[in-house]
């Protein structure tokens, strides 16, 4: 019984080893399938414009001129620093409005609460692109159109990042709340130094959330913006494109994609326990 035993432990401990490298070779297969159109992108970034059909991921020779040539054939360095005030702006505001309201539609009590509740969530149902139009005529008619407060305008605040605070904000103590009106405290301070430090994980998922959001966004800006000087980044990257034709505007369109990708890596790189943090909170909540 024992030798049978013995056998039977050998034979699970060997499926067992062959179903953890099947589950890592296929782990492997889909970080690969994941990381391969980056690192093409980078790889053909620093390829000469004869190389960049050749054969193989590493560039021979390799060269940073396509990134010295795109900021001398376009203002890189102005869509960048654009596209970096837009993010950081709504960011910003998007922080302290939707916090705001979300504390106050979790621990206030009024008439047609769950109804503006209601109203703020259903806009998530109505896609973005539905929305361009009336922003358009709107930013048209307040004359921001082709201007930079016409560009936030849509993003100051979010249903999303209004959803999210309420949800975290219910979860408050309200006696903790109670207990510092009492003390004679206003509810200002007790939003700013209470209530916000208890939610501070949430805070920071909507704020790395934001800025991402806001780096990459493209359809606004791209309708309401005119002025060369002005675009973001995406936007100018449309428009670099298509100025550029023969294998040296490939290469350079790539280079100039590896640009734009930079800062959000950085910021995942720098964030990254938060953003798997929030992630995993998100779906909690």
């Amino acid at each position: 019984m024992s030798r049978v035993a013995a056998d039977q432990a050998r034979r699970g401990s060997i499926g067992r080893g062959m179903s953890a490298a099947i589950r890592y070779a296929l782990l492997l297969a889909g970080v690969w399938i994941t990381l391969f159109p980056f690192v093409w992108m980078v790889t053909s970034s620093l390829k000469l414009p004869q190389h960049l059909f050749d054969p193989g991921l590493i560039p021979s020779p390799a060269t940073l001129g396509n990134y010295a040539d795109i900021f001398a054939k376009a203002p890189f360095g102005r869509w960048i620093a654009n596209t970096a005030a837009v993010a950081a702006i709504t960011t910003a505001s998007v922080l302290v409005f939707d916090t705001a309201v979300g504390y106050v539609l979790a621990k206030f009590s009024f008439a047609g609460k769950k109804i503006i509740f209601l109203f703020i969530i259903s806009t998530l149902m109505v896609p973005t692109e539905m929305l361009i139009i009336p922003w358009y005529l709107l930013a048209s008619q307040l004359h921001l159109a082709d201007t930079y407060a016409g560009l936030l305008l849509p993003g100051l605040i979010t249903a999303f990042g209004i959803f999210l605070m309420k949800q975290f904000m219910e979860s408050l103590p309200s006696e903790l709340l109670d207990a510092a009106r009492i003390d004679g405290l206003s509810e200002w301070r007790i939003f700013a130094h209470i209530a916000v430090p208890l939610v501070k994980p949430a805070i920071v998922t909507l704020a790395i959330l934001s800025f991402i959001s806001g780096w990459n966004q493209f359809i606004w800006p791209f309708i309401v913006l005119q002025t060369e000087t002005k675009y973001t980044l995406p936007v100018g990257m449309v428009y670099f494109s298509s100025e550029l034709k023969d294998n040296s505007g490939w290469i350079q369109i790539m280079a100039g994609a590896t640009v734009s990708v930079i800062p959000l890596i950085l910021v995942f790189l720098v964030f990254q326990k938060r953003i798997l943090q929030g992630i995993a909170l998100t779906g909690m909540k």
